[in-house]
């Protein structure tokens, strides 16, 4: 039997999308919009979402289409992945701009774009990653964790580890954090989480967000 993928990471990254508009709905119900924290918070999460997509976009879904080539179905549910990518840029974009004007449609945008987000990563969830699990080996997978630590780089790994673990249930901390080399668990307890915490991300001043 073919060694299972673990996919520990996809899941504790979707999960802090779904989060972080959960917190930006929160901001804009409570007129906390325009604060230097909630923006922060945004630019930090489409900064995450855009590394997150254009992996996806450039390495795994490509990387998948050579493993199903001869699968129109599987090709139609990867054309899908793209499109749901490619329908979320502009909702993004005028998200961004409504904050930046404190729009008063706002609470309108966030919830589009809170709704099709978690229909998109509910489709790969319940479709693309099975397809990844019967078509792709353990060692496939690495390939595509490695892509993606390439693309952030150490400062995007900084933003990156502690915004994983912000607020998250303590068993699922301690399973994402042993996916670390030792070390880079070391400084995330020794600088990143302390920096992360000192941003509080989504929050008026004084409060600080609950991270490892």
């Amino acid at each position: 039997m073919t060694d299972q993928i673990d996919f520990t990471m996809m899941y504790v990254t979707h999960d802090a999308f779904r989060r972080d508009l959960a917190r930006l709905e929160a901001a804009v119900a409570d007129g906390r919009a325009a604060t230097p924290q909630v923006r922060a918070g945004w630019d930090n999460f489409t900064a995450q979402l855009h590394v997150h997509h254009t992996v996806e976009d450039e390495w795994l879904w490509p990387r998948l289409t050579e493993l199903v080539k001869d699968r129109p179905g599987a090709l139609a549910l990867l054309a899908d992945m793209e499109a749901e990518h490619a329908r979320l840029d502009p909702l993004l974009e005028g998200l961004g701009r409504a904050l930046a004007a404190n729009a008063a449609d706002l609470a309108q945008r966030v919830e589009t774009l809170a709704a099709v987000l978690d229909r998109h990563l509910e489709h790969e969830e319940d479709e693309a990653l099975p397809l990844i699990q019967e078509v792709m080996t353990p060692a496939d997978w690495k390939e595509f964790g490695r892509a993606m630590a390439r693309r952030q780089g150490v400062k995007g790994a900084a933003a990156y580890v502690p915004w994983i673990t912000d607020g998250i249930p303590r068993a699922d901390r301690r399973r994402f954090l042993s996916h670390l080399p030792a070390p880079v668990r070391a400084v995330n307890r020794l600088a990143w989480t302390p920096r992360y915490r000192r941003r509080r991300l989504w929050n008026p001043q004084g409060q600080a967000t609950k991270a490892a």
